[in-house]
């Protein structure tokens, strides 16, 4: 399954989830948390469970799309009837945000797994991506997810709005558009503690959605720190994300000589290809380079074959 774009619609707005099928994401995250006032969250689980239910078998270009849900917090209060409303419907992964470490992911998946034994949906077929470091103690631990996660974890994100409002409403970004050292703080250990434990790195969305060339600047800057795929809040941002992380015809064939060139010498730690020096470094580049390809729908891999970590 693709995983580039992550597009965020709100979960009570029932114009955009109807327009959300046709937006070219990768993932439609419905989301019951921040985007929905509390008012509205009851509304907000019937459109979801209604979207969920008829997009269940949908498919795009003879792949699946993948239909998650952000829930709210572990501390809401509301995340058994987020479950409740949406776990009939086997939505492919939930995103937990707020989480402040290893041990509410193991609290939200032994409730996943209540819900799943009870519908007879396929025990640890619900996968989980935490939010991390949205506030300050929850940034001090983002690496313990390295070693200590679940077997049901995919990938880890983080919010930079969540985090600002931590903070006291700080900004996360300087006045020249660059994140603040805060917020490069929480960036870099999500990503690290992403490739430690092995799953996806999933990049913070761009928040000015009219902005075309911001938007491309961030998701190929994301790319090139390696995150797996990127957040969107609006359609607008979905093709230029998706652009970003699809590696072009010219990388791909770079990336596949490189792999021959070593299978051609296994036992070499470095060799001369079209006039430089390469070695395993770039052949770990290459590997990944191709494996994003391949997950770009044209190899057919899909994200539940996508190593996770050992549970806790």
């Amino acid at each position: 399954m693709k995983s580039r774009s992550w597009l965020l619609v709100p979960g009570n707005s029932e114009e955009r989830l109807g327009t959300a099928i046709g937006t070219g994401a990768d993932i439609v995250v419905i989301d019951l948390e921040d985007t929905v006032p509390v008012s509205e969250k009851a509304r907000a689980r019937d459109l979801a469970a209604g979207w969920l239910s008829a997009h269940r078998q949908h498919v795009i270009e003879q792949q699946r799309m993948g239909r998650w849900v952000r829930l709210n917090s572990m501390e809401s209060g509301h995340v058994r009837e987020d479950l409740a409303a949406v776990m009939p419907f086997a939505p492919d992964g939930v995103i937990l945000p707020k989480a402040t470490g290893p041990e509410t992911v193991r609290q939200l998946a032994s409730e996943v797994y209540e819900f799943e034994q009870a519908l007879g949906v396929a025990a640890n077929s619900t996968r989980i991506m935490p939010v991390v470091g949205e506030t300050p103690g929850a940034a001090l631990r983002i690496a313990e997810y390295a070693s200590s996660a679940h077997q049901r974890v995919v990938g880890l994100t983080w919010n930079a709005a969540g985090l600002s409002a931590a903070m006291g409403g700080q900004a996360v970004r300087t006045l020249q558009g660059a994140w603040s050292d805060t917020a490069r703080f929480v960036r870099v250990q999500a990503l690290l503690s992403a490739h430690a434990g092995d799953v996806m790195a999933i990049d913070a969305p761009f928040d000015d959605f009219d902005n075309e060339a911001g938007t491309n600047i961030a998701a190929q800057g994301a790319r090139a720190d390696g995150f797996s795929g990127m957040f969107a809040i609006h359609p607008a941002q979905i093709a230029t994300i998706n652009a970003a992380f699809t590696p072009s015809v010219e990388e791909l064939v770079e990336a596949r000589d490189v792999v021959a060139a070593f299978e051609g010498n296994p036992h070499v730690g470095s060799l001369p290809l079209r006039g430089r020096m390469i070695d395993r470094s770039h052949l770990a580049l290459a590997r990944r380079t191709i494996a994003m390809f391949e997950r770009d729908g044209r190899g057919g891999e899909d994200l539940r074959r996508q190593p996770i970590l050992r549970p806790a």
